[in-house]
């Protein structure tokens, strides 16, 4: 099922649907649309969020950890590729995800998203996790915590280095994408830090660059021309 097509009256809530790199995303039922791109969740997540976004900023930076925030945490996959790339380099990682609506644990752990970190402990210990609001240590250095509550509910975020806005298409959740929504999400992104989104419209162009960001347009995942990179100056 594309992501444009609309929800089939019975279907669950959430469902998984193969994508093309051979991994899972997962179909809302109620907006219509996958959580990942169809092209390859796998490839989304490591090009947009983990390369152009986390990868960047520690080959430009030498602050140690690097502080995430998403908000979308959706599924989970954008801090699993991003906790397995910094376990293996050795890099610590701060991770706070804005999610209102966690995926159903069972749907987790079918989809074989944990099969990314590579230590049997790890994976136990984030599927066990999921989705309670504790703080997840998957090692002294590694760290994830989980707010379940929307965007704009959140009244202050912790200070971040880098950015994962990974919210539904603007023509799905057009109140995502509002101005003050985006302000709001960047408020605790410091200098220099870096805000990345599979989707780049003109609007979201507009509304950093007066925000003071320098915008960026890097190639895009599979099946999309660009992306949106931006740096707080």
């Amino acid at each position: 099922m594309l992501p444009d097509e609309l929800p089939v009256p019975g279907k669950p809530p959430v469902s998984l649907v193969p994508t093309s790199d051979g991994s899972f995303t997962l179909l809302h039922g109620e907006h219509g649309q996958t959580y990942h791109s169809v092209h390859g969740a796998f490839q989304e997540a490591r090009h947009v969020f983990l390369e152009q976004g986390l990868c960047h900023y520690v080959h430009r930076n030498a602050a140690r950890p690097v502080r995430v925030l998403e908000v979308g945490f959706g599924t989970g996959l954008n801090f699993l590729v991003s906790a397995a790339y910094c376990l293996q380099h050795g890099i610590g990682l701060d991770y706070t995800g804005i999610e209102p609506a966690p995926v159903p644990p069972a749907l987790l752990t079918e989809s074989g998203y944990a099969d990314l970190l590579d230590l049997p402990e790890h994976r136990n210990a984030y599927l066990t996790w999921y989705p309670g609001r504790e703080t997840l240590h998957l090692s002294p250095a590694v760290q994830l915590r989980l707010t379940q509550s929307s965007l704009m509910q959140v009244a202050s975020f912790p200070e971040s280095d880098v950015l994962y806005f990974d919210a539904f298409a603007p023509s799905t959740q057009p109140e995502m994408w509002t101005p003050d929504a985006i302000a709001h999400a960047v408020s605790a992104l410091q200098p220099g830090g870096v805000f990345v989104s599979y989707s780049i419209t003109g609007k979201l162009k507009r509304t950093l660059k007066e925000l003071g960001f320098t915008v960026e347009k890097p190639k895009g995942a599979a099946g999309k021309r660009e992306m949106i990179r931006a740096i707080r100056d």
